[in-house]
């Protein structure tokens, strides 16, 4: 995330921070914000009292101009300097920003790509077929001799194939091989997770080889690999059925997946609740009241933004 300095280097701390506060929640309500956004802005509200008093103070100036962004119909050139400069300028800026703001260019010009909330299926010849998730993008690798390997930049997939030459995936590191085999595998902030569902997968990662047989299965990140758990797949595969399955979860993490699935994005910044273990079980088509349940069930405050995004706090 790029968070531009706008405070001249004689501004006051205090300054700065509510300099830092409005970048952080211009990014946030640029459409462009991603889960990791989310989490480097909780962690930036944590550093002091001052810094989570910042961002409020912030988050109340733009929801009482929020009727202003509503009615603007174009963004206009205002500078980011603007947002303290009144309502229509504020506006302006919340609409140039949601349509100028780096970040969101994971897997441009991937051959396979899903956007929020679609699923897709993709038809590889060979015995291959993709069914893609969320917010996926899977690019094809050439390596020569008309083979082509597969690449999961982002997202998820399960892959079924069915072929004479094994099937190669890249996630992160790791190396997947597999010719006779059912799996889902998953990339998500550069941690990767793949479950066997059926046949099995050949892992290569870090110097390591594993082999995965039906219901098991292996995460990996830059740092450390797991080593191989046996997993109910049903909960695995549950977004197939448009359905999100948690067993004994974070709140945090429950809400960073619904984030996946959802327009906008739910912003948590209430760290104890966050660590509040979930046991629930989401169809996708109630996604788009899942903040006031989680209003209800913790107590939490809840406070729309433009752009889809709801702060509990």
């Amino acid at each position: 995330m790029n968070i531009f300095r706008l405070s001249p280097p004689e501004a006051k701390p205090q300054d700065r921070l509510h300099t830092e506060a409005r970048d952080w929640l211009l990014l946030l309500t640029s459409g462009r914000a991603t889960v990791a956004d989310a989490r480097a802005l909780r962690q930036w509200c944590e550093q002091s009292a001052e810094h989570a008093q910042a961002f409020e103070q912030t988050k109340a100036l733009w929801q009482s101009l929020k009727p202003a962004a509503e009615t603007l119909q174009a963004p206009r050139h205002f500078g980011r300097r603007a947002f303290l400069g009144g309502a229509v300028a504020a506006s302006a800026a919340f609409l140039l920003v949601r349509y100028t703001v780096p970040g969101g260019f994971s897997g441009i010009g991937a051959d396979y790509i899903t956007e929020v909330g679609e699923q897709r299926r993709f038809e590889l010849g060979d015995g291959v077929s993709l069914e893609l998730n969320t917010q996926t993008r899977i690019s094809r690798r050439d390596e020569g001799n008309g083979r082509e390997d597969l690449q999961l930049l982002s997202g998820e997939v399960e892959v079924q194939a069915h072929a004479q030459t094994p099937l190669r995936v890249q996630a992160g590191a790791g190396w997947l091989s597999a010719s006779q085999a059912r799996f889902n595998l998953r990339n998500i902030d550069q941690s990767v997770c793949v479950t066997c569902l059926a046949g099995a997968v050949q892992v290569d990662v870090q110097g390591r080889s594993i082999r995965l047989g039906q219901g098991q299965q292996l995460t990996w990140d830059a740092r450390q690999v797991g080593i191989p758990q046996t997993v109910d797949t049903a909960n695995v595969i549950a977004w197939r059925q448009q359905v999100l399955v948690f067993n004994d979860a974070p709140l945090s993490q429950v809400i960073d997946e619904i984030n996946r699935y959802r327009p906008g994005m739910l912003l948590l910044l209430n760290t104890e609740v966050g660590k509040r273990k979930v046991q629930a079980r989401f169809s996708l088509d109630q996604l788009a009241g899942v903040a006031l349940l989680i209003r209800d069930a913790y107590g939490v405050k809840c406070t729309e933004l433009p752009g889809g995004v709801v702060v509990l706090s």
